[in-house]
């Protein structure tokens, strides 16, 4: 079985159309060819997509007769949300430091011209 590593998570979710189907799919589980019509693409292009997000772990697939259903496993994003996380210090100091400037630069006298 392969294990998704988080550059291929990273690389699954760094295509629009990818991160559109997990939004679509948070909804709830979808069949494939409901998944191609609500894109406007084919059936084929729309299964490479998918494939890119299972073989991620991000998705999983389920077969009902003819029909192929996928649903989102949020547990797949952990990784991309722990990675993100370490940033999160790091914007909030400089958007404080942000908003201390702001503050300073609007109780400055205005200079005339």
């Amino acid at each position: 079985m392969h294990v998704a590593t988080p550059d291929d998570i990273f690389t699954a979710i760094a295509h629009p159309v990818r991160r559109s189907l997990l939004d679509t799919l948070a909804a709830g589980a979808q069949p494939v060819n409901k998944l191609a019509r609500r894109y406007h693409m084919s059936r084929p292009a729309i299964s490479q997509h998918l494939r890119v997000l299972l073989d991620a772990g991000l998705v999983e697939g389920h077969r009902d007769g003819r029909m192929n259903s996928y649903v989102l496993r949020p547990d797949g994003l952990v990784q991309v949300h722990d990675w993100l996380d370490k940033y999160e210090e790091l914007w909030q100091e400089r958007l404080g430091r942000l908003g201390r400037y702001l503050d300073r630069a609007a109780t400055r006298p205005k200079r005339r011209k």
